[in-house]
């Protein structure tokens, strides 16, 4: 099965986020380019699927692709920030069509080995013994 892995795009810091739950942290005027990009650099791919952390950041990074592409956005806690590896495997492995799931930096490194910019892509397959990373796309300025 095919998961584009986007690592949620541009939120500000933890540091300087007022608010006490920071899972409502907004993505900042950066994230927003950013996530407004994301459309282009997932152009003429195949998914029919998108799945998101339920924070906030993640969500906002790709409504507009779920938009450009007559999708929902199906929040899902299997990717919320430290839900773990093997949430996220089942959850992959038990999806019927290409997807995109937006994650935090804790399970990019967890699946990959490897941590990834916010705003990157990483083009998966996702078998029965484990993943393989196929391509690193292209980050949306």
């Amino acid at each position: 099965m095919i998961v584009y892995l986007h690592r949620h795009a541009q939120a500000g810091h933890r540091e300087s986020w007022p608010g006490d739950d920071d899972s409502l942290r907004p993505l900042d005027e950066r994230g927003r380019r950013q996530a407004r990009a994301l459309v282009e650099l997932l152009a003429g791919r195949d998914f029919s699927r998108i799945v998101s952390s339920p924070y906030t950041r993640c969500l906002q990074s790709v409504e507009p692709l779920a938009e450009s592409r007559g999708l929902q956005v199906e929040a899902v806690d299997a990717l919320a920030e430290g839900a773990g590896e093997a949430a996220a495997l089942d959850l992959f492995r038990s999806l019927d069509v290409p997807a995109v799931a937006c994650v935090h930096g804790d399970l990019i490194e967890a699946l990959v080995g490897e941590s990834a910019k916010k705003g990157a892509t990483l083009v998966l397959d996702v078998g029965a013994e484990g993943l393989d990373v196929l391509e690193r796309l292209d980050r949306p300025a």
